[in-house]
């Protein structure tokens, strides 16, 4: 039998120990012929909370190109990916034990004719309770939904669905035991999500105090993208010649970005980290990510551990690397949360008990 030992400050609390791993688990208790692999500070396998395995800018890719994606996520530390909707079937990577473990929300739903070519099941509010409790059962406990896009009449972004849809939506979704998210960059359309009882928000731009509070009191979470947050000018410049008023909205959105996102740390809700890679974005930008979150005003631990430990928790693995947990850790040669470059250059990555990179 091969154990394996790896000496330094285990995150998050930092003390200072030998962690051996074991059958593909953590042990702390010593044993004699354990090779030492590295030393370093030893940090729970990062997370990306909100990306997209499986698409490209138009739509399913196929497997090679699936593969790619999850190598260069696993290689930049993220080994669990909470995968916020595709449309390509990438359940296969669940069995490659050399691949990062991944949570599927399923296909995006959104309204007819207004998301994205080719990524989401596209329906009338009438079906929506009917298309989430489809991707509940077929997906990982999420379900993901496109809370507002641009509409053309309005020329901006509204609300896709009606609260009544939403309410139903939401039931239907719980009674199956999986929780449900949502991509609203706007304002009008999260008073009806919250209130029906939303686990989480992905971007969440049009927040304001009172749903602010509203979501810390209710324990809804928060992923921010604010990798993607940046490209806000861009997807203006983009809109302008046909919808003025939508390019003029996502400015001010992207203006006040960074304030709504600091006053959401500020009031509890519990925010996450993702980098909404797949689509327009690049993978394996998890470390760009947590500089990112430090930038809008969370602290470097916080912003680490909606990374790791605090993101491992909530999407139900274990966080703290405690005894017995699966072994699943980043080695570094520097305490990232006093230097997050080091992000970018893991020393050794091990997943499921193997050194992967």
């Amino acid at each position: 039998m091969s154990v394996l030992r790896f000496r330094g400050p285990v995150l998050p609390d930092g003390e200072s120990r030998d962690l051996y791993v074991v059958d593909g688990r953590v042990t702390y208790e010593p044993v004699a012929s354990a090779e030492l692999v590295a030393e370093g500070w030893i940090v729970p396998g990062l997370v990306d909370a909100h990306c997209h395995v499986g698409l490209d800018a138009h739509g399913a890719v196929p497997e090679d190109v699936q593969e790619r994606q999850a190598l260069t996520d696993r290689d930049a530390g993220a080994l669990l990916l909470r995968d916020c909707g595709s449309p390509a079937d990438t359940r296969w990577i669940q069995e490659r034990e050399d691949l990062p473990r991944l949570i599927r929300a399923g296909r995006h739903i959104a309204r007819t004719q207004r998301y994205i070519r080719n990524y989401a099941h596209e329906i009338e509010p009438e079906d929506l309770a009917t298309y989430v409790a489809r991707e509940a059962d077929s997906g990982d406990g999420w379900v993901k939904l496109v809370g507002d896009w641009i509409e053309r009449d309005a020329g901006d972004l509204t609300p896709s669905w009606t609260r009544e849809a939403v309410q139903e939506a939401m039931k239907t979704a719980h009674d199956r035991g999986a929780r449900v998210t949502a991509h609203v960059f706007g304002e009008h359309a999260l008073p009806d999500l919250i209130d029906a009882g939303i686990d989480c928000i992905e971007h969440g731009t049009g927040l304001g105090p009172d749903l602010i509070d509203t979501m810390a009191a209710n324990r809804v979470a928060l992923v921010p993208t604010v990798t993607n947050l940046e490209n806000f000018p861009k997807f203006a410049s983009a809109g302008e010649d046909k919808f003025p008023a939508y390019a003029d909205h996502m400015r001010r959105l992207h203006a006040s970005r960074k304030d709504t996102i600091r006053a959401a740390y500020e009031a509890g809700v519990q925010i996450y980290a993702g980098t909404d890679a797949g689509g327009g974005l690049g993978h394996g930008l998890v470390g760009d990510e947590v500089r990112g979150l430090v930038d809008y005003g969370l602290s470097p631990h916080d912003a680490l551990g909606a990374a790791s430990w605090r993101a491992r928790t909530w999407l139900g693995l274990d966080g703290n690397l405690a005894e017995g947990s699966e072994a699943d850790f980043v080695v570094y040669d520097r305490d990232p949360r006093e230097d997050l470059g080091v992000l970018k250059a893991p020393t050794r990555i091990v997943l499921r008990g193997n050194v992967v990179a």
